[in-house]
C-alpha cells in the first residue's frame, strides 16, 4: 500500500521490451535508504517490484496487462516519473490509502490558474466516474488529490505549488493522459451492497428504501 505523497521523481534510464511486457530501468532522485530486492515502488501510480537495486538505480518489470491499462508504455528514456516506496505501519498516512493498482487512464481537458493554485479538469469512463465524490481522494500519477467538483465523465483538482513543484504534474497540459486509481474503498462499499442486494435473478435490489434501510438515507 501506498499514501500517494510522492517521495520524489525518477527518470527512465533506458527501456526494453520483453515477453509481451517491458523491463524498464530507472534512477531516482532520493537515496534509496536500506533497499530491498524484490520491494514495491509506485511508478506513475503503478505498484512494481523493484529488482537488481544499485545504490538509487533499479530495474522493474512491467506485465502486458498494465501497460494496456496504464501510461507507462508510453515512457522513453529521460521520461520523468513519480516515485513512492511501500507505506510501512509506521508511517503517517499523509494522503489516502492507495493501492497502486491503476484502474485507467484519464485525459487533461482544461488547466487554468487560480491564484496561486492550478486547477486542472480531467475526464474519466463513466463506469469509473462514479466512484468519484466531491471532497473525495484520488490518484493522479500515484499523487494523493481531492476531488474539488465533478459531473457526469468530469472532475477537478486544485494543485499546490509545492506538489506542481515536486512531482511530474506540474509539466501536464491539455491532450496529456495520466495513470488514475479512484477511491477503493467505494469499490468495496458497492460490491458488498450489491451481493446483499442481489435477486435470485441476478438483479439488484438496491433502491432508496434500500438504502434508507440500511442507514444510508434519511
Amino acid at each position: 500500500m501506498f499514501t500517494g505523497i510522492i517521495q520524489g521523481r525518477g527518470r527512465v534510464i533506458r527501456k526494453q521490451p520483453a515477453g509481451g511486457g517491458m523491463v524498464l530501468c530507472l534512477e531516482a532522485d532520493f537515496p534509496l535508504i536500506d533497499p530491498v530486492e524484490g520491494e514495491s515502488i509506485a511508478v506513475n501510480g503503478v505498484c512494481l517490484t523493484a529488482r537488481e537495486i544499485k545504490e538509487s538505480r533499479f530495474l522493474m518489470d512491467v506485465s502486458p496487462e498494465t501497460l494496456e491499462r496504464s501510461g507507462l508504455g508510453a515512457l522513453q528514456p529521460g521520461s520523468l516519473v513519480n516515485l513512492e516506496r511501500a507505506l510501512k505501519l509506521s508511517d503517517r498516512l499523509g494522503g489516502h490509502l492507495v493501492s497502486g493498482h491503476v484502474d485507467a487512464r484519464a485525459r487533461v481537458e482544461d488547466r487554468r490558474s487560480a491564484g496561486d493554485f492550478t486547477l486542472f479538469t480531467f475526464s474519466l469512463s463513466r463506469s469509473l466516474a462514479k466512484y468519484v465524490i466531491k471532497k473525495g481522494s484520488i490518484a493522479i500519477n500515484g499523487v494523493s488529490l481531492t476531488v474539488n467538483s465533478c459531473e457526469g465523465e468530469r472532475f477537478t483538482v486544485s494543485i499546490i505549488p509545492h506538489t506542481l513543484s515536486v512531482t511530474t504534474l506540474g509539466g501536464l497540459k491539455p491532450g496529456d493522459t495520466v495513470n488514475v486509481e479512484v477511491d477503493i474503498i467505494g469499490k468495496y462499499v458497492e460490491k458488498l451492497l450489491m451481493e446483499k442486494s442481489a435477486n435470485p435473478d441476478g438483479g439488484s435490489r438496491i433502491n432508496a428504501s434500500f438504502l434508507a434501510e440500511h442507514g444510508f438515507l434519511r
